[in-house]
């Protein structure tokens, strides 16, 4: 598999579940098993959103007093010019900014866009994302397309309004029939950039979403044996892949696509509303059986010791904890993949 090494990983047709990543030797926990850069990088922010706090259309990492401006439009701004240039040679290059632009500033372009929920706003901005991306580097849009992700009703006739509005501002090399397949790519495989933890703020907010084509095919699991961490707030948007426990070579490396305290029913819900599938795994079983009536709950179930491990218990986070391995780094130390917080691992002791 390109750029994951043979050494670490390797793709398998997994039963029941299509293409998965399986450890290709016995791997550790605490092990970084992929660190990823992101193909296409995107704001979550719809085009007309003025939030109070923007952060860098570059990093999203957060912006201080000191903030570098688009030299050709007035609304994205950067925390850095090293930022500002990176941002001109990818994700904000002069076809991207003049584009973005006027889907704000056309009359028509933003009374059609105005008249859609904001989805649509941030659907555009993904649209304008990879046209940019394929103009730069075409063989990019085969990456794309390889993923998995087949659009339904909802997604074509978004592609069809999509079109039709960029249309308008520029020559857009995107027939309908890419464009529906690329946003059925986005829905299924993208990843959220978080803003920072606050144990007594709101809910962390969506600040980028981004396609990692190597990480997409991670697998999920309700007990998974790895994790992602992302630095954001350190200006980074590059995504990191640890193992939380041991895997023997040959065992599928999963993770879970959402934070695993979540309940039986609510699990149940996002797999089948936003990914389409039933999980099956041992946890799900147990838990189903509950909610019928039956079983034990008494702590025995092997996930019940898990969750009790490594969830974290910090104010309004309940992310997952994994081994932390480093020169200098005490042994049996783990981080979380939410707030960022560093705990010993008492089993250890």
């Amino acid at each position: 598999m390109a750029g994951v090494s043979s050494s670490v990983l390797r793709m398998e047709e997994i039963a029941g579940k299509g293409r998965g990543l399986v450890a290709a030797r016995p791997l550790k926990a605490g092990q970084t098993v992929l660190t990823e850069s992101p193909l296409v990088l995107y704001s979550a922010s719809p085009l007309f959103a003025s939030p109070a706090i923007a952060p860098c259309d570059c990093c999203f990492g957060s912006v201080s007093s000191d903030v570098v401006p688009c030299p050709s439009c007035s609304t994205h701004r950067f925390c850095s010019r090293e930022c500002l240039s990176l941002a001109l040679a990818s994700s904000h290059s002069a076809w991207a900014c003049r584009v973005l632009s006027s889907l704000t500033e056309h009359p028509h372009c933003s009374s059609m866009l105005r008249e859609h929920p904001p989805e649509r706003q941030v659907q555009a901005r993904f649209v304008v994302a990879v046209q940019s991306l394929v103009l730069g580097s075409p063989s990019q849009l085969h990456t794309l397309l390889s993923l998995h992700g087949t659009p339904d009703d909802s997604v074509v006739q978004a592609a069809r309004f999509l079109h039709s509005l960029l249309s308008l501002v520029c020559e857009l090399q995107l027939s309908v029939d890419l464009t529906a397949q690329l946003l059925a790519k986005d829905r299924l495989n993208s990843f959220c950039l978080m803003a920072p933890y606050s144990p007594d703020g709101p809910q962390r907010s969506i600040r980028a979403y981004a396609i990692y084509p190597k990480s997409t095919f991670f697998n999920h699991s309700c007990i998974p044996n790895a994790c992602r961490f992302d630095y954001v707030d350190k200006h980074d948007t590059n995504i990191v892949f640890r193992m939380i426990v041991d895997a023997a070579e040959g065992e599928e490396v999963c993770i879970s696509y959402f934070r695993i305290n979540r309940d039986y029913c609510t699990r149940k819900t996002i797999l089948m509303e936003d990914y389409g599938f039933a999980c099956e795994c041992d946890r799900c079983n147990a838990e189903a059986n509950w909610e019928g009536g039956g079983g034990d709950r008494s702590g025995d179930a092997p996930h019940v010791g898990f969750l009790r491990k490594y969830v974290c218990a910090r104010k309004n986070c309940a992310g997952t904890l994994a081994p932390k391995d480093g020169d200098g780094l005490p042994p049996h130390l783990l981080e979380c993949n939410f707030c960022g917080d560093l705990k010993m691992d008492s089993d250890e002791h």
